[in-house]
């Protein structure tokens, strides 16, 4: 299917990044990200497919109070005639009354128990992708971080470094693969939360996996906006470029 997205070439797509740059930078931490956002993709793809799932537990307690409820009114309704044939035209309108009273109070009761018991599942739903999502914008901010200190403007050394300059080895080259992981891996983070909204109708859900999108995509256009400057300080970059 082309309409959807394929958990499975998530997950082939982020292992192959994690092998790209372990190869290229064997002893980044960015590689120790990478490898905990593919045990999340790798979880999260079996949860958000539960979400589409129906709770058979609740589900059969929701159907149990309607047989119960539609067994109730036939029982209530089964007496109220009885009541009526015995006393004929004298029927007395106060044990009908009553016998309306009990079928209405059934109906409410049974009301309230279907509510409750889907709202539980909804509940329980969103409280797992909810909880997911929320790791997924925890590691979105830590590749951000790792991709905080590589600034490109010191390519063109403009000034001295100091004591507290962080440490810049990096060649023109590598600068640009490690800001185009980053960005790669910040992508695909908003592609694992959108399995959740692909899964849940549930407007939460989908609300907390657009705020993350949009936090990914912002990202990685700074990101990008470095990448660009790389590359300018490269005449011949795109003549050299490899993964």
């Amino acid at each position: 299917m082309f309409s959807q997205l394929s958990s499975d070439h998530i997950v082939a797509t982020l292992e192959r990044l994690a092998a790209r740059c372990r190869d290229r930078f064997a002893s980044a931490s960015l590689n120790n990200v990478i490898d905990e956002l593919i045990g999340l993709a790798k979880r999260d793809r079996r949860r958000s497919q539960r979400l589409s799932r129906p709770y058979l537990l609740l589900r059969g307690g929701t159907l149990l109070a309607v047989l119960l409820a539609l067994t109730g009114l036939v029982f209530v309704g089964e007496r109220v005639f009885n009541w009526a044939q015995e006393s004929g035209a004298s029927a007395d309108v106060f044990t009908v009354f009553e016998g309306v009273e009990a079928g209405l109070n059934i109906v409410i009761l049974a009301a309230v128990a279907i509510f409750t018991l889907t709202r539980v599942e909804e509940r329980l739903k969103r409280s797992l992708a909810l909880d997911d999502l929320h790791e997924l914008r925890s590691i979105a901010h830590v590749i951000d971080m790792h991709q905080l200190t590589k600034d490109p403007t010191a390519l063109l050394r403009l000034g001295p470094r100091t004591a507290a300059s962080p440490d810049r080895a990096m060649s023109e080259f590598e600068l640009g693969r490690y800001l185009d992981y980053c960005a790669e891996a910040l992508s695909l983070a908003g592609k694992i939360a959108a399995l959740y909204a692909q899964s849940s109708r549930d407007p939460v859900v989908i609300a907390a996996v657009n705020d993350i999108e949009s936090l990914t995509s912002n990202m990685s256009a700074k990101i990008w906006q470095k990448i660009n400057i790389v590359r300018d300080a490269q005449p011949n970059a795109g003549e050299h470029r490899d993964d």
